[in-house]
């Protein structure tokens, strides 16, 4: 049953379709194996975010490969390697911050395409599979370690790396740990927790610790909510994935739009762009598409990079 009439229906169009240069034909990537029931993907494009120059970064999960596009969409290869990139955030020095399922956090340089391990372990243990990221004004970190949790196994993580280097757990026992935001003031982090189907509210207090944490948002149907992003007036965006939507909420949670993608059901991660930053830009993984639709809203500027 739902409290709040239909949202607004919104189409999105492809912006791009990965080339077919860049399509990975006949073989099945280890992620896959385990993440997609060994299907033979030809790609697997998540982590979008963009620069100040109005270039769009995105990353290939199954095969280990950070690209770029241009304005226009046309699209170059900045990086390969032995990797399985999630979450990607441009850093206000320009490099490029990636959550690895396999390798945890690493920096990569978009000119050199260099790649650098920045944050593998925590007290000398491996991350279960780090997933996305979000960075806050002073350049902190937060990341969510997700693996292969979910209500089977409810030990997911949630992460933050200070400037100097000090890693801290902020949040244990989520079921699916995925795509996070802070709210504007920062002191809300919303985090997807995909398998429980829902989006969580956890208020950080002085130090630095969180309480009271609570489901800000319950959906239903698909595979569950997974890239986060704010707009301008602090109202929350959900990529749900299996829906072939994102919904957009007004600061308090109620569904105001819904936006569509043509092209495939794994609507998973989102990015502001375009004039007046109301173009949304939504990865459709598996059909290896980006899509944009133009809102009635404008999306919240990243607060390290303004």
């Amino acid at each position: 049953m739902s409290l709040f009439p239909p949202p607004e229906s919104i189409e999105a169009e492809i912006f791009l379709s990965l080339p077919e240069k860049f399509r990975v034909r006949g073989r099945t990537p280890e992620w896959a194996v385990i993440n997609k029931a060994g299907a033979d993907l030809d790609s697997f494009l998540e982590g979008p975010a963009f620069d100040r120059a109005g270039n769009l970064y995105f990353v290939d999960i199954a095969w280990g490969r950070i690209f770029r596009a241009d304005p226009a969409g046309s699209v170059d290869l900045v990086a390969e390697y032995d990797g399985e990139p999630n979450g990607l955030k441009v850093m206000a020095d320009g490099s490029l911050l990636v959550t690895d399922y396999k390798r945890g956090l690493v920096s990569i340089d978009p000119a050199s395409g260099e790649v650098r391990d920045h944050c593998t372990r925590y007290r000398l243990e491996r991350f279960k599979g780090v997933n996305d990221l979000c960075v806050a004004r002073d350049g902190t970190v937060w990341f969510t370690d997700q693996g292969q949790t979910g209500w089977q196994d409810p030990t997911g993580r949630v992460f933050r790396l200070a400037p100097d280097g000090a890693l801290d757990c902020v949040l244990t026992g989520i079921p699916s740990p995925n795509g996070l935001v802070l709210a504007a003031n920062e002191k809300i982090l919303y985090v997807a927790v995909t398998r429980a189907n829902a989006v969580w509210r956890a208020p950080i207090m002085p130090d630095g610790a969180a309480s009271k944490v609570g489901t800000f948002l319950q959906l239903s149907g698909g595979g569950g909510p997974d890239g986060l992003a704010l707009t301008a007036d602090g109202g929350l965006v959900v990529a749900h994935a299996g829906m072939g939507s994102v919904w957009v909420f007004s600061p308090i949670g109620e569904p105001l739009y819904r936006v569509r993608c043509e092209t495939g059901l794994t609507t998973t991660n989102i990015a502001f762009g375009g004039e007046g930053n109301r173009d949304l830009y939504i990865t459709e993984s598996e059909s290896g598409h980006i899509h944009r639709a133009r809102l009635p809203l404008a999306g919240a500027p990243l607060p390290h990079l303004e």
